[in-house]
């Protein structure tokens, strides 16, 4: 029996893919934990590449084909299916975060990528990239901006962010720059879009002090929290990880300022910055 045809890349690739992945698994009779047990990955990996969340890496590709007896109908599919405009570390995240019904997130040096404004993301990639060509920021900042677009729904997703302070005190890309910046966290917190907090300094030591943390929740998936380094990004759903990371997150919050008085302060320093004030 012939295998099903390829995928159109023009229309949504990986969810394409994703859906005949579930259907050739359905076919051959088997459970998303009995798939994960013959890839060794767990069940909920798989749901997650059958929901587009995940990609499927071409030897994942490789093992299904031989699994399910589908022609080599997904090591031919995964290339399209894996093309995306974010830097490969974080394009899992990037759509994970699309069809995520809550995201929770703790900034230590930069404004979320979501929240950010054109001139603040433009001077975030040319410090990453400082030899890149034009071109290249532009594609960089626009494939940001892009993202921000999940927040035009006025409910969904749930976006609860914490920024340090030392968020707000580092200066990207000049006093203008960052006077907008906190002006769009404080606009999408009092439209009442976003929810934000800020870790002060005066707060000390705290949960996560190696480093970023995102957390996100979906409607028909387990959850998953994502952490990042330099040009590095893992995204984890195993469960034991994700409790121990959902405890740092409510530590975070309980250590930070009211939302009343972060908003309070995030409005005071961009107030500070469209005066010219320089900031410790």
């Amino acid at each position: 029996m012939p295998g099903p045809k390829d995928l159109d890349p023009s229309v949504s690739p990986r969810a394409l893919l994703g859906a005949e992945l579930r259907h050739a698994r359905e076919k051959a009779g088997l459970s998303q934990d009995a798939l994960g047990q013959a890839l060794f990955v767990s069940g909920s990996f798989i749901g997650q590449m059958e929901s587009g969340t995940r990609r499927i890496q071409p030897d994942m590709a490789r093992k299904l084909d031989e699994i399910l007896d589908t022609k080599g109908f997904f090591e031919r599919n995964c290339k399209a299916a894996n093309k995306s405009k974010h830097p490969d570390h974080f394009a899992d995240a990037a759509e994970a975060e699309r069809i995520a019904t809550a995201i929770r997130q703790y900034a230590s040096q930069l404004i979320p990528g979501l929240l950010q404004t054109k001139a603040y993301a433009e001077a975030v990639f040319r410090a990453y990239h400082p030899t890149a060509p034009d071109e290249v920021i532009e594609d960089l900042v626009a494939a940001r901006l892009e993202r921000a677009h999940i927040l035009d729904d006025p409910t969904t997703p749930l976006l609860w962010a914490i920024l340090d302070e030392a968020v707000l005190r580092r200066e990207v890309g000049g006093n203008a720059v960052m006077a907008e910046a906190l002006r769009r966290v404080t606009h999408l917190a009092r439209k009442h879009r976003i929810i934000v907090q800020v870790l002060p300094f005066g707060a000390g030591a705290h949960a996560s002090m190696e480093g970023p943390l995102k957390l996100m929740e979906f409607d028909d998936a387990p959850p998953l929290s994502f952490i990042e380094g330099p040009s590095m990004g893992m995204l984890l759903d195993d469960p034991a990880t994700v409790t121990r990371h959902t405890l740092m997150f409510n530590l975070l919050q309980a250590a930070a300022l009211s939302p009343t008085e972060s908003l309070a302060l995030i409005e005071s320093v961009a107030q500070d910055y469209e005066h010219g004030e320089q900031h410790p």
